[in-house]
């Protein structure tokens, strides 16, 4: 029969696991916040940090911490329909393309997804070297058949695209200069909600690590704290339903990377820039 020194001596190393466990749960968590927008560009969201360790490390009863050590199903059904057939795009280019664009007219862009539709409206007034990039690569085929690789829901709401790799690591082969990060829109270090923006290589200290966007992008569905040092270039108009549909479904998280991949099998099937 167990005794009531070895019954609570158990309890309290049970407990200790769940503790060690939720903590270890904590710092994958922060490291996939600290990969975030672009190839291997280092992003802090102390606020998400903060708001996790608030909670995620709370000590409660014995109820709570056996609730709490459960593990409860996250991933929800794919909401997305099947990719267009196709192979995504292994083009490069040594130098960025000339410019073609009007930087007086409108442009905007419509991103055929297995989710549904994306409609942008691009900012080549403010933004025309990404602006002009941008309707290049889509014009070449280079985001058709495409997936978003990184879906991010804690501290700062993106979802990234652009890159026919799929691993966060592909390039266009040329980089792309800081643009508009003055914008007004860009208020108290947020990038509201519809904002599209460049990803870069930044790494928030080294100023040659600076005007090095390339081909990814990512669209803010919900107000992200970030600071001013990716490329706004374009406002979303159409489909943050299917942005929230994306996002609803979750994300999985690669130990190894600490990529955030979406649940929801998203794949541009065609990406289109026209002027009007």
């Amino acid at each position: 029969m167990v005794s009531k020194d070895q019954r609570r001596r158990q309890l309290a190393r049970e407990k200790f696991e769940r503790q060690q466990q939720r903590r270890t749960v904590a710092q994958h968590k922060a490291k996939r916040r600290n990969v975030l927008i672009a190839a291997a560009v280092a992003v802090a969201v102390a606020a998400g940090a903060t708001a996790y360790a608030s909670t995620g490390l709370a000590d409660g009863n014995e109820d709570a911490d056996r609730a709490a050590a459960t593990p409860t199903p996250s991933k929800a059904p794919d909401p997305c329909g099947r990719p267009a057939k196709g192979t995504p795009s292994t083009k490069t280019w040594k130098k960025e393309p000339a410019m073609s664009i009007d930087t007086s007219a409108s442009y905007s862009a419509k991103l055929s997804t297995t989710c549904g539709t994306l409609q942008l409206k691009l900012d080549a007034g403010k933004a025309p070297h990404t602006v002009n990039s941008f309707a290049f690569l889509a014009g070449q085929g280079y985001f058709d058949h495409s997936t978003c690789h990184r879906l991010v829901d804690e501290g700062i709401h993106v979802l990234q695209c652009g890159d026919p790799k799929g691993t966060g690591q592909g390039t266009p082969g040329y980089t792309l200069p800081d643009e508009n990060l003055k914008d007004r829109r860009l208020k108290g270090g947020v990038y509201p909600a519809g904002t599209v923006a460049m990803a870069n290589r930044y790494d928030g200290k080294n100023d040659k690590t600076r005007n090095s966007g390339g081909s990814q992008f990512f669209l803010v569905y919900q107000d992200s704290e970030l600071p001013p040092n990716y490329t706004p270039f374009g406002t979303i108009t159409g489909g943050m339903d299917v942005l929230r549909k994306i996002a609803d479904a979750g994300s999985t998280p690669d130990p190894a990377t600490g990529n955030t991949k979406p649940n929801a099998t998203v794949v541009i099937d065609k990406a289109t820039v026209t002027k009007s």
